[in-house]
């Protein structure tokens, strides 16, 4: 019992100083990989990067202690990221408080629900999510969270678009316009040492020296270079007015969300109160404020786009001063200082006395050094029900992702695993790591990979993983300021190159045709309806269940004859001919109501192409179950052959079908004497019967007779 409720106790039998050292080497390992991709993942996820740090803490020694897999290296990964991005988008701007603040809560909510579906023992739940849904939201993820890091790795600045390939539209269109060269260089670079490394040597953390060369490079050249200059240092009215205009414009939109925020709490009252005139008032009045907010998004976009795209140089004055003129519209006699300048623009107003000035590229910036605090995650129950169907969706993908890595590692270690239990160690993972401020974490296929060769014996690999992550929180904070943007998205990519799988479709579709269609459509579904991934998903699993359905409704009914090496096989499919007099009928799959009249249709179907039909056999071989339906259709279908003058037996009736038969009395009705063991039992006891006066020399049933 105490092993159930801590399973980490197990570690410790027959652990030495060997087992130590070799979780030691490999926990270090494993969080020089975790502590660059995490920020990098947490970026994606639309989250300030240190808190990819937050939830590379308390996550990975949650899980690993409460979990069964000894291996599985539990954090921030690419698809969770995207995922939680995805859901979180419409309720909050991106990297704000009111996002962080979902974001956190959703992992509370993550955690909840695999940590019920643990404790319920309801694992299975995760099979709803088919292989060919998986592996075509899987390509079509890995395909929009490379191409969302171009906008970085270009140091182009956008706005997202509702659709996500409208939004790399922008990017490409932003690209051309302007491409800062370092920013594209120090990407290029941290390719090129990754793809290097990895092939020189797997073992070397290839991650971690891309990061620090970068990093280097970045502070010794001085690869950042912003300026807080006072809006007067633009030499442009233009310009000038263009920032009075977009402060107003977000100004505007703001006062409107605070009075949008008041008229919904006033409908609520008037729905409380049972006031319709009031509600129809109300939701008249929202819908006003909705349309104003739209007409000044759109402003503040067309704002927004304009300022981005206009480029500066920059004239240093008598007394230090900067001074930026429009590129081309330097006065004479003036020199540059040969950077290209940018006004930072964001979706919040702009300080006109310290205005952001970009000269260089994007690095990660401050990053608090310190433990995030503990504490509960603010409940609110309106967000929590929107959220409530991505946290179900996250749930399942970032546990099936988990499950099926740490089944992979156990096959080669030869580890008993237990999912439940593996549900359970990622609920309280995301549960606690929630009130230490983290977002949705899952099991990571690379980390995983890392762990294992680097020799990881136990989940204490893990806990050395997370000390090392809470050592870097503390004291290395400071090394990560200049570590450019565009390294993190370079990480990203070269991550997620991993996850596409095009042999995928193909190993699908040759396994069933639909199945490969399903993983296509899905694949497609998913890239069309981007950013809104949970529909691609959802497109996947509706057509998953209506083939089940289909085929649930319309199971195969084969006719047997024999065959060369003496088993009674579907005589369609083999090219034989059937007997004129015997009806040897499968029927593959439980008889209920949703195909029981289906199964009426086909010996109806039987009976009528045939006048030399006597004897109808029912193989039941493949019924495995049967319902109150099924068993009343069973009847009829007796009461029909028998009334046509034919007989009808059954053979191959397993116990449960064969105790719901003698209870509703249907067997007394068939005949115990109807009922058979066997095919071939069957065969011999109604054979010379069924065959008397008959004109057929060679039955199909005792010898082989081929179509000719």
């Amino acid at each position: 019992m105490l092993t159930k409720i801590f399973p980490f106790i197990d570690w410790f039998k027959g652990y030495n100083m060997a087992a130590f050292r070799a979780d030691a080497i490999a926990g270090l390992t494993v969080a020089l990989v975790l502590i660059p991709q995490s920020m990098a993942y947490a970026q994606l996820a639309g989250m300030p990067a240190y808190y990819g740090l937050y939830a590379s803490f308390l996550p990975p020694l949650v899980a690993a202690l409460f979990g069964s897999s000894r291996q599985l290296a539990t954090g921030p990964v690419a698809v969770v990221s995207l995922m939680t991005a995805a859901s979180l988008e419409p309720l909050a701007t991106a990297g704000s408080e009111g996002y962080i603040a979902y974001a956190i809560l959703l992992a509370l909510m993550v955690g909840l629900f695999q940590l019920l579906l643990g404790v319920l023992k309801l694992g299975l739940v995760v099979n709803f999510l088919s292989h060919p849904v998986v592996n075509g939201f899987t390509n079509a993820a890995a395909i929009i969270i490379a191409s969302s890091q171009l906008s970085k790795m270009f140091g182009v600045y956008v706005d997202k678009a509702e659709h996500h390939y409208e939004t790399i539209i922008r990017v490409v269109e932003g690209a051309f316009h302007y491409t800062h060269w370092p920013t594209l260089g120090m990407g290029v670079l941290a390719f090129a040492i990754m793809i290097v490394l990895k092939r020189l040597n797997p073992k070397i953390p290839n991650v971690l020296v891309a990061v620090v060369v970068t990093t280097a490079l970045s502070w010794g050249l001085g690869f950042n270079h912003d300026a807080n200059v006072s809006v007067a240092s633009i030499q442009d009215t233009a310009i000038q007015q263009s920032i009075t205009q977009f402060n107003s414009t977000i100004s505007g939109i703001e006062a409107l969300s605070t009075e949008r925020t008041a008229l919904n709490g006033q409908l609520d009252k008037a729905k409380t109160d049972k006031d319709p005139v009031r509600v129809l008032d109300m939701e008249h009045d929202i819908n006003v404020v909705n349309v104003q907010i739209s007409r000044l998004k759109l402003e503040a976009h067309t704002l927004r786009e304009a300022l981005r795209s206009t480029l500066f140089e920059g004239v240093e004055e008598a007394g230090g001063n900067m001074a930026f003129y429009v590129q081309g519209a330097v006065p004479a006699g003036m020199e540059g200082d040969g950077r290209v300048w940018r006004v930072k623009v964001g979706n919040n107003t702009l300080d006109t006395s310290k205005l952001k000035m970009m000269g260089g590229g994007a690095v990660v910036g401050t990053v608090p050094s310190g433990i995030p605090s503990i504490s509960a995650p603010k409940l609110d129950l309106k967000v929590m029900l929107h959220l409530l169907p991505f946290a179900a969706i996250i749930s399942l993908l970032g546990f099936m992702e988990a499950i099926s890595i740490a089944k992979a590692m156990a096959a080669k270690t030869g580890q008993r695993l237990d999912p439940n239990q593996e549900l359970i160690g990622q609920g309280l993972g995301n549960i606690l790591g929630a009130c230490g401020k983290s977002y949705p974490a899952s099991g990571s296929f690379s980390r995983s990979a890392v762990n294992l060769q680097a020799g990881a014996v136990s989940g204490m690999s893990s806990v050395f993983t997370s000390l090392m992550v809470v050592i870097a929180l503390l004291f290395f904070t400071p090394l990560l300021y200049h570590l450019p943007q565009a390294v993190l998205a370079a990480v990203i990519m070269m991550a997620v190159i991993g996850l596409i799988n095009a042999s995928g479709f193909i190993h699908a579709w040759k396994a069933q045709w639909y199945d490969g269609a399903i993983s296509i459509l899905s694949f497609v579904c998913t890239l069309a309806f981007a950013p809104h991934l949970d529909k691609g998903i959802m497109v996947g699993v509706a057509l998953s269940l209506a083939v089940f359905l289909y085929k649930s409704m319309r199971p195969k009914v084969a006719n047997l004859s024999r065959t060369e090496d003496k088993a009674l096989r579907d005589a369609t499919a083999h090219g034989l001919r059937e007997c004129q007099h015997i009806a040897l009928v499968r029927f593959d799959g439980p008889l209920f109501f949703a195909n029981a009249s289906f199964l009426e249709d086909q010996i109806t179907d039987r009976m009528v192409a045939s006048d030399k039909l006597r004897h109808i056999i029912i193989v039941a071989n493949g019924i495995n179950d049967i319902d109150a339906s099924g068993e009343e259709a069973l009847s009829l279908i007796v009461d029909r052959v028998r009334a046509s003058g034919l007989d009808i037996s059954m053979c191959g009736v397993n116990e449960a079908v064969m105790a719901v038969l003698e209870r509703t009395h249907l067997l007394e009705k068939i005949g115990e004497d109807h009922v058979y063991p066997t095919m071939e039992s069957a065969i011999c006891a109604t054979h010379e019967n069924a065959h008397r006066d008959g004109l057929e020399d060679n039955c199909p049933l005792t010898t082989v007779c081929r179509l000719t």
